[in-house]
This record gives structure tokens, sequence and C-alpha cells, in this order.
């Protein structure tokens, strides 16, 4: 089976600062990736070479038929860790800008939209403005942004931080559907729980490298553990690294992901997570 998305001997560095080392990864069609680790693991760093928003110091990061991901960014979906959504636009006016960016009919986008914002319960606040939503509401609104093109691969970072319990089962329970309808999902998170309720495959990052990679069954027989809490802790001995102050406004970092799918992909904010 050819892989959706290839990182090849990727490295990614800040200066003397080794965010990433020598990462080998694939990712296949119709699966739901849980990328595990503490903060300053390395995990949004490698979403952000994933969705072409950081190129790599060294290795390659590829499509379908080994292009780079730069020129494909149409087929991915981003839910960033921060929304950035307009808070003067209603929630739908954000999706239908991000939407026209893609050209995506109004009614495509809207059907799409419709459809999951009935799953998240978030479809009579579609004409609100989203300067008054909650942080659930926010990520819910991200969300639909993110699936209104019909992306290829879906990548989420921390999608449930911060959330009551609610939301997140709400959020956990679309990323399923997701999952039976052939959709592809990475899902970053430092919760192991919540990474063994909604990923068939599990990828442990520390200190920029990957630990494990495998089925919770397999991380278990691995480390000879009987939980995955276990698993992590034996193979996460040395001691995690301090995560890098960012070097950018937060607004700058914000802006930086609108932009994610114009046509400029040469932005890039030095600055390790």
């Amino acid at each position: 089976m050819e892989p959706l998305l290839c990182l090849k001997d990727v490295k990614k560095s800040f200066g003397d600062v080794q965010a990433i080392e020598h990462v080998n990864l694939n990712i296949y069609k119709n699966s739901v990736i849980g990328l595990v680790g503490g903060n300053g693991a390395g995990k949004t760093t490698l979403l952000r070479l994933m969705s072409g928003v950081y190129r790599p110091t060294e290795g390659s990061v590829n499509l379908d038929n080994d292009r780079p991901v730069t020129e494909m960014r149409s087929v991915l979906g981003v839910v960033p860790e921060s929304t950035g959504l307009y808070s003067k636009l209603t929630a739908w006016e954000n999706i239908r800008y991000h939407s026209r960016l893609h050209g995506i009919d109004d009614q495509l986008a809207w059907n799409r939209t419709y459809r999951f914002a009935k799953l998240l319960d978030i479809d009579g606040s579609l004409h609100r403005y989203t300067e008054g939503f909650s942080r659930g509401m926010k990520q819910k609104t991200a969300l639909l942004r993110a699936l209104a093109h019909g992306p290829q691969i879906l990548l989420l970072d921390e999608p449930t931080g911060g959330l009551d319990v609610t939301s997140a089962r709400t959020v956990r329970k679309l990323v399923r559907k997701l999952k039976d309808e052939g959709g592809t999902v990475v899902y970053s998170t430092h919760h192991l729980a919540e990474a063994q309720q909604v990923c068939d495959r599990i990828i442990i990052v520390h200190n920029g490298i990957i630990q494990a990679d495998g089925t919770p069954k397999e991380l278990l027989e691995l480390t000879q553990t009987s939980t995955l809490e276990e698993a992590y802790v034996s193979l996460t001995r040395e001691t995690a690294r301090p995560r890098m102050e960012e070097t950018e406004k937060t607004s700058k970092i914000s802006a930086m992901w609108r932009r994610l799918f114009t046509p400029s992909s040469s932005l890039e904010v030095n600055e390790d997570e």
C-alpha cells in the first residue's frame, strides 16, 4: 500500500536546537494516527512539517506521487492549537472564506459544513459571530473550517486541549466517524487515554525522536507492560528537554497558520515546540 504522506530522513533545527532528528514516517489511508508526547517533545514541529508550514532542514516531506507537501496543501485540513478565527466574522463566514481560498463552491462548502456541524451540535450557531464563542465552540468551528474543502488528511494539534468533557467527547466522536468513512487523521495529544480511545496507531515522540510506532497492543508487547502509561514511561526514560520559548509573538504565529494555504510557501517561524 502506497502511503498518503511520507517523511523520509527528516531533520529540523532552529539554530543550534535540534527539534526533530532523522524521522522516517509513513501515513496511510483510512487510519487515525496518534502523535503522543509531552510538552517540547516535537509534536507540533512534526505537524508543521507535515503541513508544509516548516521546511525540513534535511530530508523530505512528500504526498502522493512523491510531490512535496508545499505543492499539495489543498489536500490537507489543519486545526492548529490556536484556532486563529476572525472574531468579527460568523462561524460560517470564517469557514466560507477558507473554502473560497481552495476554490470550493459556497453551496458545496455549506453542505459539508452543515453535515458535520450537526454531529458537533453547533449547527444552530453557524451564523453567530465567533467573538463570543467558548473555547469548545471555537475548536468545533476550526474543525468545520478544516473539513469544508474535503481534505484527504486531517492534522489535529491538541484538538481537545482546554475543552470540557462533553466537547472533548464530541470531537473524538467526529474523528472516529471520519475514520469509519475512510478518512485519515493525525491526532496530536499528550493524553494517553485519549490516544487509546481514538487512535489505531500510536507514535511516541520524545526529545524530537520517534521512540516507538505501533498499535496499542504492539506497544504493550514491545515494553512488556500492562498499560499504555507504563509503556510510555518505559520508552521515555531519558529526561525530557525543556520546551523552547517562542521567539515570535503569538499573533504572528496565528497569522502564519491562517495563511497556511496561500500561494506563498516561504513563511517560517523559527521557534520550537
